[in-house]
């Protein structure tokens, strides 16, 4: 499926219509859920460094706020549009109810190269977009996080944008508009790892219930951004050497296995894997046909199709990214026998640390790592294991069983509550 073909927003509402029939979800709920409630596009000009002004098109897509405020990242990409945030927004709402948090999904970001602007000009895009949002976002509201192409500088831009618009006696209460911040600027002890912390809680409890030991095991890695680099630097600690990654400047082999550290130092200072020593190159359709025991893609959607997916020669797929796998390569993995952890349960790590460094902000607290580690691994291995119970009782696929629990949840909240007025 090429990317001109693929709509991601129309492949989650099929996941949705397949889990609805396991929960007998009633027709006026999926009706609810098929759109978002809110869709925000902003365009507002920034003056560039050379002194010419450009018109940035933003986005924030609200999809669901039943079970508490809208909840979802902002993403700086080239690709950046209005169906693939629909689709990001309502994944954030299966996340948040299969996870048991008390958000809602969101989705936002703007059509911008990042790599193209110097930090100063990304400063600028940011606070002007923060602007042009105003009150479509707010603490108890709408409450943004990094994703690709933002990380904490950027939220700490965006939450001193928005607490310089608010009353002066109001501001210091408005930092938990954002999460994902920097520690100091009042962001949550291990929320840089938590999306891989999460994945690889999920990984563990599969070994674990298969007696599968990881230690000496291999993995190859699609992407090396914030995902892709933490879950090496976990998986490394659990035995499992990383022998491919790959990004968008290419992808390279080392069957001894990559010094996690020292690629993640290299990617931090070079922006991409590209030039790293420590391995060498090889194309994109060898990368899939290295035999690993793990495939963690932690890039963009719609990376494994048909082809990679027969390519592939691993145990266990475990989705680091939002919609990596699209369902004619997801089609095949199932015919293969080769296991897939879903995204909606897989990288909910994000977003499960996200509401505690919220709850933080919200009660002035400041967590300990151990403290954080140890709600985020309860929470984890609770939806992994309602998961694969509801999977093998049902028999559905792990994605439609992560979907169907979190309608379930939905369904209830909507049948007590009742549809206004």
């Amino acid at each position: 499926m090429s990317e001109a073909e693929y709509e991601f927003f129309e492949v989650i509402q099929g996941y949705l219509a397949k889990a609805a029939a396991s929960v007998d979800l009633p027709e006026h709920v999926a009706l609810i859920l098929s759109q978002p409630k809110n869709e925000l596009i902003v365009h507002f000009p920034v003056r560039m460094d050379d002194g010419r002004t450009e018109l940035f098109k933003g986005y924030r897509i609200q999809h669901n706020n039943l079970l508490g405020p809208y909840k979802g990242g902002l993403r700086y990409h080239e690709s950046v549009s209005l169906d693939d945030l629909k689709a990001l927004a309502s994944m954030m709402t299966w996340k948040c109810a299969l996870l048991e948090i008390p958000f809602g999904g969101a989705k936002g970001g703007v059509k911008v190269d990042p790599h193209r602007l110097s930090t100063e000009e990304l400063r600028k895009v940011t606070r002007r977009f923060t602007h042009a949002l105003g009150g479509n976002i707010g603490p108890e509201y709408d409450i943004p996080a990094p994703d690709v192409g933002t990380n904490a500088t950027t939220m700490v831009w965006v939450m001193d944008t928005y607490m310089n618009t608010v009353g002066h006696a109001t501001k210091n209460a408005q930092a938990r508009v954002v999460t994902g911040k920097t520690l100091t600027c009042g962001g949550s002890r291990g929320r840089a790892k938590a999306t891989s912390q999460g994945l690889v809680h999920c990984v563990t409890e599969w070994a674990r219930e298969r007696s599968y030991d990881l230690e000496g095991k291999t993995a190859i890695i699609q992407g090396f951004g914030n995902v892709g680099s933490h879950a090496a630097l976990l998986l490394n600690r659990l035995g499992v050497s990383t022998i491919a990654v790959g990004d968008h400047s290419g992808y390279l082999h080392n069957p001894e296995g990559f010094n996690p550290h020292k690629l993640a130092e290299y990617v931090k200072d070079n922006g991409a894997i590209g030039g790293y020593s420590a391995g060498h190159e090889i194309s994109r359709e060898d990368f899939f046909g290295i035999k690993a025991d793990l495939f963690i893609p932690a890039a963009l959607e719609n990376q494994v199709g048909e082809a990679e997916a027969r390519a592939l020669d691993v145990r266990l797929v475990a989705e680091g990214a939002n919609g990596p796998l699209n369902p004619a390569g997801e089609a095949v993995l199932e015919e293969r026998g080769i296991e897939v952890l879903p995204d909606v349960l897989a990288n909910s790590g994000g977003v499960t640390v996200s509401y505690f460094e919220w709850i933080q902000n919200k009660r002035s607290e400041s967590w300990d790592l151990e403290e954080v580690d140890l709600k985020l691994e309860r929470k984890m291995k609770r939806a992994y294991g309602r998961v694969m119970t509801f999977a093998r009782e049902k028999g559905v696929s792990n994605r439609i069983a992560a979907y169907a629990l979190a309608l379930g949840a939905l369904k209830t909240a909507y049948s007590e509550r009742g549809i206004f007025p």
